[in-house]
């Protein structure tokens, strides 16, 4: 079965993200959003707090939450990691081992300066190797359909941006921020149960929520492919190595 149209991944080779509508069970978002609540409950944020809050549990001890990924669809439909694995070379994904619960709490007035990608370091460091995965995955917990609610910032096509700069300036560049033009951001707007899918090297950020009144909830997942933790320094000079039906596109 066709899971993804060629639409879709020529969006996905040319943005370096894509928004799949109504994926995940409103039974399951429930269930994943009363786990957030016992998180919440148990190590609340400190009084006062705005802006982002993170919980980062292992999977394996959150079946509601990793369920929201790994669990069949809406009617019984597909799974969000398999919209994942229709991205990428067949068979090549591995189940995430850890969630990030990430809250976004209003009133939070903030607008991101620059994009970053997912690196441990801030700044080129001599003999670092790089902490790169695959693909983000994310299942909106919460609808986030205005602007300025909680909303993530992509900086769309800058996963080839960066891969043209790694390739031109070297491996030993690589840090959180790299310095390259960067296009227009915009803020992704979804639906509670809808999924995300990012490739690495897609710049992103936090953004502000000062025109909600409701804490944003969101579920990311970093997956890598077997045997990417070999040589993870690949995908940031060759974006599409993991990605064979992108590739057959691009």
């Amino acid at each position: 079965m066709r899971v993804l149209s060629n639409e879709q991944l020529k969006e996905f080779g040319e943005r370096g993200y894509l928004v799949v509508p109504g994926v995940v069970a409103p039974e399951v978002v429930e269930g994943a959003g009363q786990r957030i609540d016992e998180l919440i409950a148990a190590e609340p944020p400190s009084e006062g707090h705005v802006g982002h809050h993170f919980y980062f549990p292992k999977a394996a001890d959150e079946p509601a939450l990793i369920g929201a990924l790994m669990d069949a669809g809406s009617d019984g439909g597909l799974s969000g990691f398999a919209y994942a694995e229709a991205l990428a070379d067949s068979g090549l994904l591995e189940a995430p081992q850890q969630v990030q619960v990430a809250l976004n709490i209003p009133p939070y007035s903030h607008q991101p300066g620059r994009p970053h990608i997912d690196a441990a370091i801030s700044e080129p460091t001599p003999g670092f190797a790089p902490n790169s995965f695959t693909m983000l995955a994310g299942v909106f917990v919460t609808d986030q359909l205005g602007e300025n609610s909680g909303n993530l910032w992509v900086w769309p096509g800058t996963h080839l941006t960066h891969a043209e700069y790694f390739r031109e300036r070297g491996i030993e560049m690589y840090c959180a921020y790299p310095d390259v033009k960067l296009p227009e951001p915009e803020q992704v707007t979804a639906r509670a149960g809808d999924l995300l899918l990012a490739h690495y090297l897609l710049g992103h950020n936090i953004g502000g929520n000062y025109e909600s009144e409701t804490t944003r909830r969101m579920l990311y997942y970093r997956i890598s492919g077997r045997g990417h933790s070999e040589a993870p320094e690949r995908i940031l000079t060759e974006p599409w190595y993991e990605y064979g039906p992108v590739r057959a596109l691009i």
